[in-house]
């Protein structure tokens, strides 16, 4: 009896409490979320941040170092703030880009946040071209573009930056690049440039999926472009070369094409040989949506370099845009179950490879530099150079400067597209070789004593710049995982 009574007590609490908590200790009220409004054409980052602040904290970290240690080549900005230099890693680039901007000053690129500061920091000769070098850099650029038309392409850099609020003259890449502002949908920004390229292409930027958004908005600056000149060698416009490829396949042998199509493209001569020449820049997307592995795979930019994260209890893509291999291949492992060190070693190693057909190449494509050279001193000299073996040979030697060049500047080193980045390496060593045989044909012709081993004379080229010195012994040990240029260099080191 007596347990009777004491459950019944207890029963009692139990609604007393209830009750009490029902009428007398009602809970607060949840507060219904606000939503911020972002208005149209804004372009301060901290404004939707308000409306997005865990993705706006991780945007603001591509201010900050890059774990140091992670990546054998793309070691970018460290604590030390450390600049890496491509022409002291990579010296043959001295020789090919001498009497070009990037001959006197070419670095390996930082974060986002560095866009501008970088080029700011730069030798003045990498924005000759003028206001159109910003087009990538700032959020601002459409704007420009539109308001200032032909002026903003050839107008001095330093005029077209101060168009910009003060404030905001260093500022990278931002929300309103690839975001709209009313429902957050991704979206192309640069119409000028990436519009005008997928619809010389056949391809309906309206009719992309959301997945391939997710690397069409990277591929509005993560690209080669051209930037023709006129007469008097001003710019004229911006134009990225992929007429006549198709969507997957923008091709190495297509992208020459049409900058050789036009004279207009020409935007630099070249010191060693005389000629004038056009550039590749950066050309990730191409490289990457060439028919790759992940490509077909349907994989996009953002899954690598922007995988999802958690911020407290919501999961959002990781704004902090940076190699996996800096942040530990946990990208690559949303797929692939093999274990962090192992995946690592498989892009070291497409690296390593890549290098080594990079080195291969690169001095293979200066020697012939030098012989055009030594070519052209001979005709000054009154002998005559066979006129069919000389152009054949300048043919070969453009088809092998330019794949040189787009390997180079491409930033994944060959990983985002192994067996491409291979077959253009390749491809590069087979049209110097060709170049160099028929010019040996045509000095042997006029006359002219060749020796077995050229001179690069690369000293030379690293000292005009300047600033930064060749350094061998760092050159060998961070950049020869095969000791290719080691051997090259030998002769120099020789002499």
């Amino acid at each position: 009896m007596k347990k009777k009574r004491i459950t019944q007590a207890i029963f009692l609490v139990l609604i007393t409490v209830g009750l009490m908590f029902l009428y007398g200790c009602p809970p607060p009220k949840t507060e219904q979320v606000q939503a911020v409004k972002i208005a149209d054409g804004e372009i301060d980052p901290a404004q939707w941040g308000k409306a997005y602040p865990a993705e706006y904290e991780l945007w603001k970290k591509t201010d900050e170092p890059t774990p140091a240690g992670k990546s054998k080549y793309k070691r970018g900005f460290d604590a030390d703030k450390i600049t890496y230099d491509k022409l002291s890693e990579f010296p043959y680039m001295a020789l090919l880009f001498n009497g070009w901007g990037f001959g006197i000053e070419y670095n390996e690129p930082r974060g986002h946040a560095n866009m501008v500061r970088d080029q700011l920091d730069v030798d003045p000769s990498r924005v000759k071209a003028g206001g159109v070098c910003l087009s990538c850099k700032t959020p601002y650029a459409p704007k420009l573009e539109k308001e200032m038309t032909l002026e903003y392409y050839k107008k001095p850099y330093n005029e077209v930056l101060a168009q910009i609020p003060e404030k905001d003259r260093n500022l990278g890449v931002a929300c309103i690049d690839c975001h709209d502002n009313k429902d957050m949908s991704l979206k192309i920004s640069r119409g000028f440039t990436l519009v005008k390229a997928l619809n010389d292409m056949g391809v309906d930027p309206a009719k992309l999926t959301r997945q391939e958004m997710r690397s069409v908005v990277c591929a509005q600056c993560h690209v080669t472009y051209s930037i023709p000149k006129d007469q008097e060698m001003h710019s004229t416009s911006l134009y990225f070369p992929w007429q006549g490829s198709k969507w997957g396949n923008i091709s190495i042998e297509n992208i020459i094409k049409q900058l050789r199509s036009d004279p207009s493209y020409g935007e630099w001569k070249q010191n060693v040989t005389g000629f004038k020449m056009a550039f590749i820049r950066h050309p990730e997307f191409e490289l990457f949506s060439n028919n790759s592995v992940h490509w077909k795979a349907g994989a996009a930019c953002a899954d690598c370099h922007m995988p999802y994260t958690k911020v407290g209890v919501h999961k959002v893509s990781d704004h902090r845009v940076m190699s996996p291999l800096k942040n530990d291949m946990r990208a690559c492992m949303q797929c692939h179950t093999e274990s962090p060190e192992w995946l690592k070693e498989q892009v070291t190693a497409i690296q390593d490879r890549t290098v080594s057909l990079m080195l291969r190449s690169g001095y293979a494509t200066a020697t012939v530099a030098k012989l055009f050279e030594m070519a052209h001193k001979a005709q000054a000299d009154g002998k005559n150079i066979d006129k069919a073996l000389y152009d054949k040979a300048k043919d070969f030697y453009d088809e092998a400067f330019y794949r040189v060049v787009y390997i180079g500047a491409e930033n994944s080193v060959g990983f985002h597209n192994p067996t491409e980045a291979a077959r253009n390496l390749g491809d590069a060593v087979a049209f110097a070789s060709k170049a160099e045989a028929l010019l040996r044909q045509a000095l042997a012709k006029a006359g002219v004593d060749v020796p077995i081993m050229v001179n690069l004379d690369l000293n030379k080229y690293l000292d005009e710049r300047g600033k930064k010195k060749l350094n061998f012994q760092k050159t060998v040990e961070i950049k020869d995982p095969f000791g290719v240029q080691e051997r090259l260099l030998m002769v120099e080191h020789s002499k």
